[in-house]
């Protein structure tokens, strides 16, 4: 049975906290929109799935995650947001 968008963002989320390094990081995400598109997800629906994993980002409390973890939510939050950017330039 696949995930539902809810299922998959805890566990790209996961994954983000697990990574042992930034390119890990980014390729977890990178991994994650390909699947989203190859599926052919709707646009709109990924901008809300990038939005909600922003929000969890920024929820994440630093004085509860050990020093890598919380570089793994601070890049995500970087790189998830100019890719909210770009989707936004692109659109215009």
């Amino acid at each position: 049975m696949p995930l539902s968008l809810d299922e998959y963002r805890v566990k790209l989320l996961g994954k983000i906290l697990q990574a042992s390094s930034q390119d890990d990081v980014k390729r977890y995400i990178d991994t994650a929109l390909n699947a989203l598109d190859k599926h052919k997800v709707n646009g709109h629906i990924v901008s809300r799935f990038i939005d909600k994993i922003i929000s969890d980002l920024e929820q994440f409390n630093p004085m509860k995650k050990e020093a890598q973890q919380w570089s793994n939510i601070k890049i995500a939050g970087v790189l998830f947001n100019r890719i909210k950017q770009q989707m936004i330039s692109t659109a215009v």
